[in-house]
């Protein structure tokens, strides 16, 4: 115990290793009055753990200091709590155990527990909040770890580097480390890699004042026996409850059900083109109000070449009826020669977004000029320089949606994050935007399929979270997802009139009771007794016999353990060079207008 090192590569103020500390000096104690009991004699007056036994790295100077203090302080408080007879004096000097600098890009000392709470960073900020310079840095010394990978995984990553064998570790972590390209760069490497993670918390409310979900992950380096232990907060407030679990493994997705990290992605899947993020405007100015369209229309009618309905997800979900609210110019594919014809549109665009994307674009290249100075190697950043040479465009308009969009009646929808499974069907004409995922299928079996039950179970554990919410990515979800292989006509035609009944009783309960989308659905997770509420619910189990039919599977089989063991054969037969089933239609239907019912989200 006297040997026994601990560090917090990333201590803040010092409160782990404070507690750290009072839990090592009460294991002592108890250790001693142990043997005394043993002996049959006094406990022995001494003490062996010290605060020079704990160690702590910070960038802020500040929070050095008071981390020293603060490891100070826990020393005497042990010593009052536990009626030591150690003297508090003289204070130890921690000017070598605390100390200043990035623990990410120097050594640490060389410890038997790493303990501590690293920076959340999502990666989409990291450049935003450390500099591209920083950021190239980082990657450049860490590049195992994939680029999307949120901040704190490179600490799971170089703590486990650091533990000797039997060395143990906890951090805490956003609930990304178990998802995706995160869960990649930290979780995986560390059960690929000896370790063995003990006790976990797969998602909890974080209990400060930022709005996040977290998980707690407790591992040591070799094997552990016995069971571990995997708790879940099923809820987004501090109080909500928990689900606990006593399991011989955790794996690396923190996940107390089939773990389906190792699912591959299916080609046909990522071929077919069935699921896009939609629009990005990049600029709010390119959207308008029904008040200001309705203005620009009247002054040229020639302008709704360029207007087109916009809708969020929060437009999907949240109004009654689900309506877009706003208005988006879209010049693609025009040049500035094919536009001048929209003259009040294009004085609008020049006017309010030229000069904003001209400031980004010159910002950026500074930006970029002081990253080459010091590495003229390091990957530079070109967005606002391309915003600026089309400077009239949407930041991404997805032409290759809207090209497959203009040739559909309807397309599938749903916003990107979301807590609830709820997809619905919109008009071509719509334009979609950035937080609308977009499925350019309109027939009534691929929606029956997305909103599965079946679907929405792949989607939870195979996308990433934002807060509490869920978040659909395509190439970990969608492109991962089998459809069903060898249905019959007969059962394609039962989920298409199962989804086109769902969708009409979900349009009647929703007249009836002047609910959004979102109302509804709150109202289906809470077993109401209400016979609107089980009309739904039974529609939606309908639903989803007919899918598990057509998909071949025995109701009682467990859902997650099918679809993975179907996307490990569909893979393996693509890799052999066999005939797969593609998402959407199967072949053998010829005539698809039997299954485009014409019930959408319009205007």
């Amino acid at each position: 115990m006297r040997d026994y090192q601990v560090l917090d590569p990333a201590c803040g103020s010092g409160n782990f290793l404070y507690m750290a500390y009072q839990e090592l000096k009460q294991a002592e104690h108890l250790l001693l009055q142990k043997s005394a009991e043993l002996k049959g004699t006094e406990q022995l007056e001494m003490s062996f753990v010290t605060p020079l036994q704990f160690h702590g790295i910070d960038r802020n100077p500040f929070a050095v200091e008071l981390a020293r203090v603060t490891l100070l302080i826990a020393r005497k408080v042990a010593i009052d709590k536990l009626g030591l007879t150690e003297n508090a004096l003289p204070l130890d000097s921690l000017d070598h155990n605390i100390i200043q600098g990035d623990a990410l890009l120097i050594d640490w000392p060389k410890v038997q527990a790493i303990v501590g709470n690293p920076p959340f960073q999502s990666k989409n900020k990291m450049q935003q909040e450390f500099g591209a310079k920083y950021v190239n840095q980082i990657r450049e010394k860490y590049p195992e770890i994939p680029g999307r990978a949120d901040y704190c995984v490179y600490w799971f990553y170089k703590a486990h580097q650091q533990l000797p064998e039997k060395g143990c570790a906890g951090l805490v972590g956003t609930n990304t480390i178990r998802q995706n390209y995160s869960r990649e760069g930290g979780l995986d490497y560390i059960v690929k890699h000896n370790g063995t993670i003990t006790e976990a918390v797969s998602t909890q409310v974080w209990s400060g004042d930022a709005v996040v979900h977290v998980s707690l992950v407790n591992w040591i380096k070799g094997e552990k026996a016995g069971k571990k232990k995997l708790s879940m907060q099923l809820g987004d407030h501090k109080d909500s409850p928990w689900e606990v679990w006593e399991l011989d493994y955790i794996n690396s997705s923190l996940s107390a059900t089939t773990d389906i990290s190792q699912a591959k992605k299916i080609l046909i899947n990522a071929a077919s083109k069935c699921c896009y993020q939609g629009q990005t405007h990049g600029h709010e100015d390119f959207l308008l109000t029904p008040e200001q369209y309705k203005k620009f229309i009247q002054e040229d009618f020639l302008n709704q070449e360029v207007l087109f309905p916009y809708l969020t997800g929060d437009d999907l979900v949240s109004t009654y009826p689900p309506l877009p609210k706003r208005y988006i110019i879209d010049f693609h594919p025009k040049d500035l020669t094919q536009i001048n014809q929209y003259k009040e549109l294009l004085k609008r665009v020049k006017e309010r977004i030229f000069k904003t994307r001209e400031l980004a674009a010159k910002q950026e290249e500074k930006r970029n000029q002081e990253l080459l100075k010091s590495n003229p190697k390091a990957r530079t950043n070109r967005h606002h320089k391309n915003f600026l040479s089309k400077w009239w465009l949407l930041s991404y308009p997805r032409p290759e949606l809207i090209e497959k969009l203009n040739q559909l009646p309807r397309y599938i929808g749903c916003s990107r994050v979301s807590k609830r499974p709820i997809f619905e069907f919109i008009s071509a004409k719509v334009r979609p935007s950035d937080v609308v995922q977009v499925f350019p299928l309109s027939d009534d079996y691929s929606f029956g399929i997305l909103q599965s039950n079946l679907h929405w179970l792949w989607f939870t554990k195979r996308c990433s979270t934002l807060g509490g919410q869920f978040r659909y990515t395509s190439d970990t979800v969608f492109d991962t997802f089998p459809f069903p292989q060898s249905p019959t006509l007969e059962q394609v035609q039962q989920v298409a009139q199962s989804a086109v009944n769902l969708r009409k009783t979900r349009r009647e309960i929703m007249t009836k009771n002047q609910w959004s989308l979102r109302e509804l659905y709150r109202n289906l997770t809470n077993d109401s007794q209400n016979s609107d509420i089980q009309k739904a619910q039974q529609a939606q189990e309908k639903l989803d016999q007919a899918v598990a039919i057509a998909y071949g599977m025995d109701l009682k089989a467990e859902p997650l353990e099918f679809l993975l063991n179907l996307n490990l054969e569909v893979t393996d037969k693509e890799a052999k060079g066999e005939k797969v089933t593609a998402p959407g239609l199967p072949d053998f239907v010829t005539d698809l207008n039997d299954f485009i019912s014409q019930d959408c989200v319009g205007i």
